[in-house]
């Protein structure tokens, strides 16, 4: 799964709709678009998120990135193994790659086929998903190039779509941006990354050290916790210190 959720981040970067992971903000009003500006600008999107793509990256893209993980690595997660077997993460690296094999064929025999067909589903669905928003995408993107650049420079880019060259890069800048390539150097970035978490955690600690605690339940005043009951529309006595504590989700 970690290996879905890493291709799909690098879809979603390579339009820049990342943002829809999280919940969405009031937009600011935004000033018209020039009219003229828009209508080039629509076909040099129309270029670079061509009809159909998102489709094609899912079917063809995940794939082959199916295929080189099972292909290569087909084994369980270290994590995962680590967990079962009581031992470090470490230890379990160093057992190799024989013996890896053998334990996850005792634990889970079809874990190979499982996962794939459960990345067939998310390819397909996700695909499926991505196409109805293509629309969304190239209108959005469109407006977006028409304020950044200015009528001359869309022109520009349109001439330059329009060559062999340019129409190679802009039919093929999506789907290369999801490559095997670039695939490996987010994986290869993944150890530094999460190794920076904890000093980064500790720095936003210190950033907000200045500030008073969450207020808990006990902290509030009668007359604030009826006020959040009426907000929330429950009754008082409901209210927890964590959100999450009353669903189990975040």
């Amino acid at each position: 799964m970690r290996r879905l959720s890493l291709a799909a981040a690098l879809l979603l970067a390579g339009t820049g709709t990342a943002q829809a992971q999280t919940a969405p903000k009031p937009a600011a009003a935004l000033a018209p678009v020039d009219s003229a500006r828009l209508a080039v600008a629509e076909r040099v999107v129309g270029r670079l998120v061509p009809a159909g793509v998102y489709q094609t990256m899912f079917d063809t893209v995940f794939t082959e990135m199916m295929d080189q993980a099972f292909g290569q690595a087909g084994e369980m997660p270290v994590a995962q193994l680590a967990r079962l077997g009581g031992i470090s993460e470490d230890k379990v690296k160093a057992l190799g790659g024989v013996k890896l094999r053998e334990i996850v064929e005792i634990y889970d025999p079809v874990w190979r086929e499982r996962q794939k067909r459960m990345m067939q589903v998310f390819a397909k669905g996700m695909g499926e998903v991505m196409a109805k928003l293509e629309p969304n995408v190239r209108t959005a993107l469109a407006k977006a190039y028409a304020r950044e650049f200015t009528a001359a420079e869309l022109e520009d880019l349109d001439r330059y779509f329009a060559t062999p060259a340019g129409a190679h890069y802009a039919a093929k800048s999506l789907i290369i941006s999801m490559g095997p390539d670039m695939t490996q150097a987010m994986q290869d970035m993944m150890p530094e990354m999460m190794s920076a978490m904890p000093v980064l955690m500790k720095r936003a600690e210190e950033a907000t050290a200045d500030l008073p605690p969450e207020r808990k339940k006990g902290d509030l005043s009668p007359a604030e916790r009826k006020k959040l009951a009426e907000l929330f529309g429950v009754d008082p006595e409901t209210l927890e210190d964590d959100a999450s504590s009353a669903t189990g989700t975040e």
